[in-house]
């Protein structure tokens, strides 16, 4: 996206002359101040559901400009950083409301166990490093007597690198680093986090001494969870999961289900369970490699409020709201499909990355492999599952917070035109056509001052919430609704 500060003022100057800015303008706040978005041409009808008469009109053929303007809707930050915001800000509530209820979530959820747990990927060689200690960094991964790799270099690293360091995340041997193991761990990351959630209840059922059928009768369990890259380009999973009682988060669970209880069970599953994917063609069996959750496991408990210190649940729900709108391009890699193999040579990413979009393309030209879409997701480094889920009764969902959104904006509108809502019933007709996306010449600045004035006017909004909260005038910001 072009910067104010770098766009042509002339263009900028000429588009704010023309007949049709002001409303242009004003769509493009409604927007947030989006980055690329949806020109559309059609029409709505509002009806009367008994009388059938029409009670509101809109056509883009009516507007200045001809069309009309609608967000992208775009998550990720590095593409959109106006509707990463709300989307960001949507997670957040989705994630504290299974916390301290809230959304239609009863508020005793606050009370049930519940932890914030983070699953990493297991080491397919080593890379480069950053390790501190009582604040001081340290070698990265010195080894005694300076031994070489079958490929003549060095198998450790005595660098102390800083937090920039480029080199952080890279294969100390590219040659010894296992590309192929680290793009099927990707491909696979999604069924192991399914085979997880399925056996956790397996493990607790056999803490209790009772069946499986048994244990679901007393409580179950739930999480949210979202995909963070690692700068070696693997995903870890961080989750947020919560013992409810049978009938979910207004059913308090038995006294028997405690955070120490789940904790175990977290544990011993993440060690257990493990996904079989194929290596390579070889005869007719294949070579097979068993991939499995790394040995760095994460569990601590989430506390209610900020005033305990660690995981609160305040913290907890910001963390995954922040990763939900990022992709793999933390990593080094692009945000965008990468449609054809010459392209990779030219593609402005690290050469871990690079190899490991090479490799993505290289197993989906093999036999067997053609159902994990390598090549469709090499950008990601082969991972293709959602970002962020989560399970049905953990909490409200993102489209019930967008509907609320849009029937609060709707009435905006309504109010802003004098129409007069009334409890009648009502149909909606309409047919939109698709007409374009992105922003003509000229426009990004003023697309991006209005970015910038939406995403400070909520920063402001929320700052406000929490000094109200802070002095017990009103619930916590995660309560509130987002408009």
């Amino acid at each position: 996206m072009t910067s104010p500060f770098t766009a042509d003022m002339y263009a900028v100057a000429e588009r704010a002359a023309l007949p049709d800015f002001p409303r242009w303008r004003q769509m493009v706040k409604a927007t947030g101040g989006c980055a690329q978005p949806i020109r559309l041409h059609g029409e709505r009808y509002v009806a009367d559901a008994r009388t059938g008469e029409i009670v509101e009109t809109y056509r883009t053929a009516d507007e200045p400009t001809g069309y009309l303007l609608t967000a992208c809707g775009n998550r990720r930050a590095s593409r959109c950083p106006a509707c990463s915001e709300v989307y960001r800000d949507d997670t957040f509530h989705l994630i504290i409301s299974g916390l301290q209820g809230g959304k239609g979530v009863p508020e005793e959820v606050s009370g049930h166990p519940r932890v914030f747990a983070t699953f990493t990927a297991p080491s397919f060689g080593p890379v480069h490093s950053r390790r501190d200690r009582a604040g001081k960094a340290m070698s990265c991964r010195p080894r005694r007597g300076d031994p070489l790799c079958v490929h003549g270099r060095p198998e450790g690293c005595r660098v102390r690198h800083s937090e920039d360091d480029t080199r952080l995340g890279q294969p100390i041997c590219p040659d010894c680093f296992d590309y192929s193991g680290a793009v099927l761990w990707n491909a696979h990351a999604g069924e192991l986090w399914r085979c997880f959630t399925r056996d956790v209840l397996t493990t607790l059922a056999h803490q209790r001494g009772v069946s499986r059928a048994e244990l679901r009768r007393n409580l179950r369990v739930s999480y949210a969870k979202v995909a963070e890259y690692q700068t070696r380009g693997l995903v870890h999973f961080h989750a947020v999961i919560r013992v409810d009682g049978p009938d979910g988060p207004g059913d308090p669970p038995p006294t028997w289900a405690t955070v120490p209880l789940l904790d175990e069970a977290i544990r011993r599953t993440a060690e257990r369970v493990k996904v079989t994917a194929s290596t390579g063609v070889r005869g007719d069996e294949g070579r097979r490699v068993v991939l499995r959750w790394g040995r760095q496991l994460d569990v601590q408990p989430v506390y209610l409020g900020a005033e305990l210190g660690g995981m609160t649940d305040g913290r907890v729900a910001a963390y995954i709201a922040k990763y939900a709108t990022k992709g793999a391009e933390s990593a080094g890699t692009v945000d965008r499909r990468v449609r054809r193999p010459e392209q990779i040579e030219n593609l402005k990413v690290s050469e871990h990355a690079r190899r490991m979009i090479y490799t993505c393309w290289a197993l989906s030209m093999m036999p067997g492999f053609e159902h994990l879409q390598l090549k469709q997701w090499a950008h990601m480094l082969g991972f293709r599952g959602h970002f962020s889920t989560k399970s049905r009764q953990y909490s409200t969902t993102l489209g019930a917070l967008r509907q609320v959104r849009a029937d609060y904006r709707a009435s905006m509108a309504r109010a802003s035109l004098g129409l007069v809502d009334d409890d009648r019933e009502t149909v909606t007709m309409s047919q939109w056509r698709y007409a374009g996306s992105g922003h003509g010449k000229g426009e990004h600045f003023w697309a991006e001052i209005a970015r910038q004035q939406v995403s400070t006017a909520r920063r402001i909004k929320r700052e406000n919430e929490r000094r109200e909260w802070r002095a017990g005038e009103a619930p916590y910001p995660g309560q509130t609704s987002s408009h």
